[in-house]
């Protein structure tokens, strides 16, 4: 298994279906639980411990879901308020490396993951069908759908809870 990729690397699917859609939705509004159970009971060595080598420790793990996912909701949101709008991208690793990313407290990410999420499941559980075929551009993808934008974050909380939960396994955590 390569330990950057526990999940398998993200492959859109060529079709999503509504139970497709559904199962993104409920993964996306069941993350903020899955990935508060892979951090609970760690102390700070073992959150300030890389997933793997040269990768980010577990605290910036936990800090990267949330601004990633901050960022997700509000590409969401201008994709349904906006037509065809281009998204701003950011530097992953530079934020990682901010000084709340490496040493604040994985709750005060936590916090802030639960009704963020709440939230998001909510307004996605809320959309109509021709709502997910809505389109948003990113500099780095090109042309993108809300339906992509669900599968993709639905996808990225499964990858980075994986990230724990195999360190965890393999430290005997």
């Amino acid at each position: 298994m390569d330990p950057r990729y526990p999940v398998g690397d993200f492959k859109m699917p060529a079709h999503v279906t509504n139970e497709a859609r559904a199962e993104a939705i409920r993964e996306i509004a069941s993350t903020p639980e899955k990935l508060r159970a892979a951090v609970k009971g760690l102390n700070d060595t073992q959150l300030d411990t890389p997933y793997r080598e040269g990768g980010w420790t577990v605290r910036q793990v936990v800090h990267h879901v949330a601004d990633s996912h901050v960022n997700a909701y509000i590409r969401l949101r201008l994709a349904l308020t906006e037509n065809s709008p281009t998204i701003k991208p950011y530097e992953e690793g530079a934020w990682a490396k901010l000084e709340d990313a490496e040493h604040a407290p994985v709750e005060v990410s936590l916090r802030l993951i639960d009704p963020l999420h709440e939230r998001w499941a909510r307004l996605l559980q809320s959309l109509k069908a021709d709502d997910f075929a809505r389109k948003l551009v990113h500099p780095e993808h090109g042309g993108r759908t809300v339906d992509w934008l669900v599968q993709l974050y639905a996808w990225h909380g499964r990858h980075h809870t994986a990230h724990i939960t195999e360190l965890k396994k393999q430290k005997g955590w």
